[in-house]
């Protein structure tokens, strides 16, 4: 079963002092429809944000095995986990590195997020779009709220778990998380959750296949409208 909540966009950290003034469901059900070819225009920078835990690679991997879509490599200060690569999973930083690429208006957007700095490259997303229908941006709603207020032009799409119960068990399964620290994420995961109203679209992630075929509608949906093919 899969869920999908409809409303139009509105306009408008640190993990223990998560804001959520700093921080935002959706579009129609629509039959399956196949991803139109490789772009003549840049392809959409969509924004994926959700609750830590919420398997927002695990879908952003299941919609690029699907078309022709890629994920951007964010950046960040913390340290990988058991199997992450730098340049694959992300762009693995020391702190000092991280705030000269700052100053160097290196970073889209950038933010601290449960003690640890993330950015998005600014180079590297523009040269993804010249080559992908579509380039996914998995942020969290701090890293979307700041894309907001730039006017970057972005799909922003919120991800979000069958309920909190669902994400505990997931956020165990990862294995890397103190009690402590779980707990924070669900804390935090609650004010995230009150912000999802603030972006174009809602999934709901209770089925992995259902919520990537999903993403792909909306996507393909707003390229359509893009390129005038409505």
């Amino acid at each position: 079963m899969w869920i999908v909540c409809v409303s139009r966009r509105k306009t408008s950290s640190d993990l223990k002092s998560f804001d959520p003034a700093q921080v935002g469901s959706i579009g129609k059900g629509a039959a399956t429809m196949e991803p139109l070819s490789a772009p003549n225009d840049p392809g959409v920078l969509v924004v994926l944000s959700g609750p830590s835990g919420v398997g927002k690679t695990a879908v952003s991997e299941c919609v690029i095995a699907k078309g022709n879509y890629v994920r951007a490599i964010t950046a960040t200060t913390r340290s990988p986990r058991d199997g992450e690569r730098d340049g694959v999973d992300y762009h693995f930083l020391d702190r000092e590195a991280f705030e000269k690429r700052i100053e160097e208006g290196g970073f889209l957007e950038y933010a601290e997020v449960h003690g640890n700095l993330y950015g998005s490259p600014r180079v590297d997303i523009a040269k993804q779009q010249q080559h992908a229908n579509a380039v996914l941006l998995l942020i969290d709603v701090q890293g979307a709220q700041n894309l907001r207020q730039q006017s970057v032009d972005a799909l922003h799409i919120f991800l979000e778990p069958p309920g909190l119960e669902e994400l505990q068990r997931r956020l165990k399964g990862r294995g890397d998380e103190t009690k402590e620290e779980m707990e924070i994420r669900l804390a935090n995961a609650r004010v995230e959750l009150e912000q999802r109203d603030k972006y174009d679209h809602c999934v709901v992630n209770d089925d992995l296949e259902n919520a990537a075929d999903q993403l792909i509608r909306i996507i393909e949906e707003d390229r359509q409208r893009r390129n005038g093919h409505q």
